[in-house]
């Protein structure tokens, strides 16, 4: 599917301060002091790093940016794209060996990092022989930049680059959970036509403060943290350090957040424990101590939502629901819809369509990526002939538009007989019940085992002694109902969580 008339990154730069009144787009915290910028302030900061890379590098340029999620970021993410170079994010926390991995197959040939990020730099140079330019950024240093290359400069003329929509401009690497890491090309048009949709009467498009917990090195942070705020006009307070989310949360008092269920979950255990040290508050006032008393929003993905986290969140005034997207797709196919069921990942976007194909979700965007960098293997295997996206999700459409999603292709166990098992549904039924903090489903000659990580907590409050016996019983329970092919055979008991990657994935070993 492709849209006309879809405006660039720039032109949404542009319109921005007219059309939201200039009102403040970014806050943070710098030095405990929080820090306010307005929309112009955004659209002048990128521009002057747009100026700084095109007088340093005027050749388009494919550019690593490795980050955690801070202004100078955001002003570095501007200014590459603006310039017409190609961006590369990198996750901040990587090895310096992944992130040269990262740097090396993408073709960048220019750096620009974090201050957090200098113990791997000089790895990552000896690792990179094709790097030619390198900047920290850091406040001073940006400080500096935003002056120098300001619109009032002998500079303010390059930044009259005419942005090609139709052009790669970003190359984000899917999260390898089950394998090598995929340099996803997406264009300008693609990140932006996201935007473009007419929304359904009964979702809720706002201007709200948000508070981006997420790290912006994700497609789907970055598109709904900055340039989906920088079209519709909210305000988005940048939260740091996840360490610091519920000391946030009460300085910024966000109306909406996104999450993965993970951060959802912690958030539910302190208001719960504030309500048990408080009995006398009502569930909205135990709520406000955690939150700041306006958050009546959070939107989850990344990762399965367990329908009753959602419900569990009702008596405290807030909605809980989930999206779906994916990094192919420029992140966003579904709006999470305040009257879709707490099952359904939401409902399909006005500009999105979908079919199942095999019991596959396939989709058509205007988000479509244009395909895996130097993979062109790949890029045939994940799009169709005739031009859909294969998902590799298992799910179902209603005749509202709203998507369901059951499992994974590549995680179906395939047993013996020619039996086909989706571990999802074996998984979500163990996750209905509190006992189960977490649980992974695979097979191991032809016998479906169970690994659970129990809510040890709960067992406590609830006087279970035994928690091997109790999650026994349960999965007796639970084979009870089951198909002969789903029956869990063998139950392992953990003492340490899954392991799980930066969005709360859980890594599954066994395929």
């Amino acid at each position: 599917m492709k849209l006309e008339n879809v405006p660039t990154i720039r032109d949404l730069l542009d319109v921005a301060p007219g059309k939201h009144n200039d009102r403040t787009f970014i806050k943070y915290i710098r030095n405990g002091e929080i820090i306010e910028k307005k929309f112009s302030e955004v659209r002048s900061d990128g521009l002057a790093v747009c100026r700084k890379l095109r007088h340093d590098i005027p050749e388009r340029t494919h550019i690593a940016i490795i980050s955690k999620s801070t202004y100078e970021y955001i002003a570095c993410m501007t200014g590459v794209l603006v310039g017409g170079h190609v961006a590369v994010p990198i996750d901040p926390d990587s090895l310096a060996a992944d992130a040269a991995a990262i740097i090396n197959d993408s073709d960048a040939t220019a750096l620009l990092y974090g201050e957090e990020f200098s113990d791997r730099i000089e790895e990552v140079r000896a690792l990179c022989p094709a790097l030619k330019y390198e900047m920290v950024m850091s406040h001073d240093n940006f400080a500096d930049i935003y002056k120098e290359f300001s619109e009032t400069s002998s500079y303010a003329h390059l930044s009259d680059y005419k942005m090609e929509p139709e052009k790669c401009c970003l190359i984000i690497y899917t999260s390898g959970t089950t394998g090598d890491k995929k340099g996803v090309m997406l264009s300008c048009e693609a990140l932006v036509s996201n935007l473009i949709f007419e929304p359904y009467d009964d979702i809720v498009i706002r201007v709200d403060t948000n508070l981006s917990i997420l790290p912006l090195h994700h497609i789907f942070c970055f598109i709904c943290g900055y340039i989906g705020p920088l079209n519709v006009g909210n305000c988005i307070c940048l939260n740091g350090e996840m360490k610091d989310l519920f000391k946030n949360l009460l300085i910024f008092k966000p109306d909406q957040i996104r999450v993965v269920p993970l951060i959802a979950q912690a958030i539910l255990g302190r208001i719960r424990a504030v309500q048990a040290k408080n009995p006398d508050l009502s569930p909205k006032e135990a709520a406000a101590q955690v939150t700041g008393g306006n958050l009546d929003m959070m939107l989850s993905g990344g990762a399965y939502l367990d329908p009753s986290l959602c419900k569990a969140f009702e008596p405290y005034g807030i909605l809980v629901r989930q999206g779906y997207g994916m990094s192919e797709a420029s992140a966003k196919v579904t709006l999470p819809d305040p009257s879709c069921p707490a099952d359904s990942v939401g409902r399909l976007m006005s500009t999105v369509d979908a079919r199942i194909v095999g019991g596959e979700i396939q989709l058509d965007t205007p988000g479509m990526m244009m395909g895996y960098y130097k993979r062109p293997e790949d890029t045939a295997e994940a799009i169709t002939e005739d031009g859909w996206l294969r998902t590799g999700d298992i799910g179902y459409i209603d005749e509202n538009r709203i998507l369901y999603v059951t499992g994974r292709l590549k995680n179906l166990i395939i047993l013996s007989n020619g039996e086909n098992v989706s571990p999802e549904g074996i998984e979500n039924k163990y996750k209905a019940n509190k006992l189960v903090e977490e649980v992974l489903v695979y097979a191991d000659k032809d016998v479906i085992v169970a690994e659970v990580y129990p809510n040890k907590e709960y067992a406590e409050l609830s006087g279970i002694t035994d928690i091997k016996v109790a999650l026994e019983e349960l999965t007796d329970k639970l084979n009870e109902t089951a198909l002969p092919s789903h029956i869990v055979a063998k139950l392992i008991v953990r003492d340490t969580p899954l392991e799980k990657t930066a969005l709360g994935k859980v890594k599954r070993a066994h395929n």
